[in-house]
């Protein structure tokens, strides 16, 4: 029986409560079995993963062990394993709402132009986050539009802008023929294929190109309130360090995504002013006085060290 949907889960080495609880989620679909098929990505785990994790309560499920480490590799690999049309990427810490299956179809079958769509991603805090938390606008794969369906296309009088509401990783569904088009653009372009989570490196540019290389070929992205998943926040993904080793990678590869697809909002500087620059913007953020301040001055390094990587 040819399934509907691949459910594709992509992790690596992963937090066993959590992807429990992602596994009990999936149990739970109101979407039957029948209808969607199950793939493990193990991205090089320290342990095999098939060994570990019990996938036979599913009748189409199965374990894929992809050892080229990197979450561009991961998904690459599940968009040739994959025997559905439509993908649904599950990170192994997100928790889908019971009908996230159900609606995925029914809105891509209302709207047969739309190559990726996402939803809201709502927190669950492994500890509470401090109070300067809130306002640091760190991407940690949350988000809540509120209740209006948007959707963005690129046409020739359309300015060639990043939708801020483009669909992120979790919860990410994509058309399968929109992911083959990715895939072989990035094909033996080590610039693209850098831009992935890698290991413990930060780097986080692979969904914003995703979504750019499909606005490019002719889809729409969108965002849908219907689609709502709870992510798990671990405790080390709330500590200053982390967040601004976070800031810093993404804000490096923003730059970097944006100028592969001919958007260049910034001016190529020289590397040896990287670190002058540096320590301008040390005194301008002042980053001594407060958590969000440090943050923020990472960010605000990457970006610099971004410009210099400029072609």
């Amino acid at each position: 029986m040819k399934t509907i949907l691949s459910i594709i889960i992509c992790t690596h080495n992963p937090r066993s409560e959590y992807l429990d609880k992602v596994l009990t989620s999936l149990k739970s679909q109101t979407l039957p079995q029948s209808q969607w098929e199950l793939i493990l990505i193990d991205n090089s785990s320290e342990k095999i993963l098939a060994s570990e994790i019990d996938l036979s309560w599913h009748s189409f499920s199965r374990h894929v062990r992809e050892e080229k480490l990197g979450l561009t590799n991961a998904r690459l690999r599940a968009f040739q394993e994959a025997n559905a049309d439509i993908l649904v990427f599950v990170d192994d810490d997100n928790i889908l709402d019971r009908n996230y299956l159900k609606n995925t179809i029914e809105i891509l079958e209302r709207n047969p132009n739309l190559g990726a769509i996402g939803g809201k991603s709502l927190p669950e805090f492994e500890i509470q986050p401090e109070s300067w938390f809130s306002a640091l606008g760190v991407p940690l794969g949350l988000r809540d539009l509120g209740h209006e369906v948007k959707v963005a296309y690129w046409d020739q009088e359309t300015s060639r802008n990043y939708p801020a509401f483009a669909p992120i990783g979790a919860g990410l569904v994509i058309r399968k023929p929109a992911a083959q088009i990715y895939a072989q653009r990035i094909a033996n372009n080590n610039v693209r294929l850098a831009l992935g989570r890698t290991g413990k490196q930060l780097t986080s540019g692979e969904d914003n190109d995703i979504v750019l290389t499909l606005l490019d070929a002719g889809y729409g992205v969108g965002y849908f309130p219907e689609l709502e998943l709870i992510h798990l926040i671990p405790a080390r993904r709330l500590t200053q360090k982390y967040l601004a080793r976070l800031n810093r990678a993404s804000s490096r590869s923003w730059v970097q995504v944006l100028d592969v697809h001919g958007i260049r909002l910034w001016k190529k500087i020289p590397r040896w002013t990287v670190f002058l620059r540096q320590i301008k913007a040390f005194f301008c953020y002042q980053p001594w006085t407060s958590p969000a301040a440090y943050i923020g001055w990472q960010g605000a390094c990457g970006k610099l060290e971004g410009q210099a990587d400029l072609l």
